[in-house]
């Protein structure tokens, strides 16, 4: 699996999408209906699957599912 639909795996847990029917500019809350709570999991996971760790700064700032991609493609490369 790559890491993109691994990404979009994740994201579908808390959502009613297809991880293959995900846009980029889907946003977390609006579009896929994400909590609070939801949102804070969902970046644990994210933490914990791809072994990166997220500062609450950057977290508050992604709205969409290609920002949070961009983020970790960032986060990765910088490790």
């Amino acid at each position: 699996m790559s890491r993109e639909m691994k990404f979009k795996t994740i994201i579908a847990q808390y959502c009613e999408v297809l991880p293959e029917k995900m846009k980029g500019d889907l946003r977390f809350r609006e579009d896929l209906g994400f909590s609070s709570l939801d949102f804070m999991s969902f970046l644990g996971e994210l933490e914990d699957e791809f072994d990166v760790e997220l500062e609450i700064e950057q977290a508050t700032t992604i709205t969409t599912v290609g920002e949070a991609l961009e983020l970790l493609n960032e986060l990765d490369m910088a490790s």
